[in-house]
């Protein structure tokens, strides 16, 4: 169900402090702190005594201490003390997890602790540019699987229905998508030509009239998503378009943990090409960007509650081509990870 082999998002930064705190990432229970000197600590979740929590124990130093018998463990995951005196058992030892700060988010590394190379993370142009603004908020609960949040960050189309105060426009129901397949993802992409902009963007670029619209949805391997959105005086866009002066960008990136195979924890942010220091501007985004997210969780909470009791087969359409395509390598690549790994075990 997932692909151990790569980074995902833990928290983020700001979520993580001097207190023993379980995140669920992949099914699986992790305690996380910052030590002394402010770095990063994951921890498998669990004595290996009685398996209590460690989350449940108690910060000492740079060690965690058990909260039932006081086994203490240090950030590498070996046990320094042991009741009773003597020889501390050589499996007295919980997981290390490879972690790393970056963009404002902790990113996690859930499988083989060899292969984690914090240069994989993805790399996002402009994040420090003071050129760009930027908009976020807190993380979501989704109640659904990962990908039916990756199907949702493939479909261009699903904004004409499920965002129609915000992101649509007539043209967004049936102006043809283009599909394209990379070496790390698969991106669904189209251009509108003169068309009057969508709500929330009108409240925000800087010409007036009608527009060419760029929708970019780009999703990487194993979940994580670049949404680009452009927005240029009409006559100016187009795959061969020069682009305006005044042309609007916004970059949204998204990231979907699964926290176990029917909830996901969704991190966002969006950066932008205008008013970088406009803190009124970067609050109106953050909230109506929040509110349409609202929509999608509310749409996809339901998706996931009506696929588990279906009675019946569900169908694909033509537009679902991208996220078929993201879908089927991706369970090429958990299974070719799977077999390395059984492999290995045999």
């Amino acid at each position: 169900m997932f692909l151990k082999n790569a980074w995902y998002v833990a928290a983020w930064s700001s979520e993580i402090d001097n207190s023993l705190r379980q995140i669920l990432v992949l099914g699986e229970k992790i305690c996380v702190f910052r030590t002394t000197q402010g770095e990063v600590i994951a921890l498998e979740d669990a004595c290996p005594h009685r398996k209590l929590p460690l989350s449940k124990g108690r910060i000492k130093g740079d060690t965690v201490e058990c909260g039932y018998h006081g086994l203490t463990f240090d950030c590498a995951g070996q046990c320094v003390w042991a009741p009773g005196g003597g020889r501390i058992p050589s499996a007295a030892k919980v997981r290390a997890y490879p972690v790393h700060e970056k963009y404002g988010l902790v990113w996690i590394w859930m499988g083989n602790a060899a292969m984690a190379d914090a240069d994989d993370i993805i790399d996002i142009p402009n994040f420090d540019s003071p050129d760009w603004g930027i908009n976020r908020g807190a993380a979501m609960e989704l109640q659904c699987n990962y990908l039916l949040m990756t199907d949702n960050l493939l479909d261009p189309t699903h904004v004409a229905w499920v965002h129609e105060t915000s992101f649509a426009q007539a043209a967004t129901k049936d102006t043809p998508l283009k599909v394209t397949r990379t070496d790390d993802g698969v991106i669904v992409h189209r251009w509108m030509m003169d068309v009057a902009p969508a709500p929330f963007y009108a409240k925000i670029i800087e010409f007036e009239g009608n527009c060419d619209r760029l929708q970019h949805y780009e999703v990487r391997y194993p979940c994580s998503a670049l949404i680009r959105a452009i927005f240029t005086p009409a006559g100016t866009g187009g795959p061969e378009g020069t682009l305006h002066e005044k042309t609007f960008v916004m970059d949204s990136y998204n990231f979907m943990t699964p926290s176990t195979e029917t909830e996901t924890r969704y991190y966002w942010f969006q950066l932008r090409n205008i008013r970088p220091d406009d803190a009124e501007l970067s609050a109106m985004m953050s909230e109506d960007v929040r509110h349409a997210f609202e929509e999608d969780r509310a749409v996809l909470n339901e998706v996931q509650i009506g696929l588990r009791e279906k009675t019946s087969p569900h169908i694909d359409l033509s537009i679902d081509a991208g996220q078929l395509r993201f879908r089927r390598q991706l369970e090429a690549m958990i299974a070719e990870e799977q077999a390395v790994d059984a492999k290995m075990q045999a």
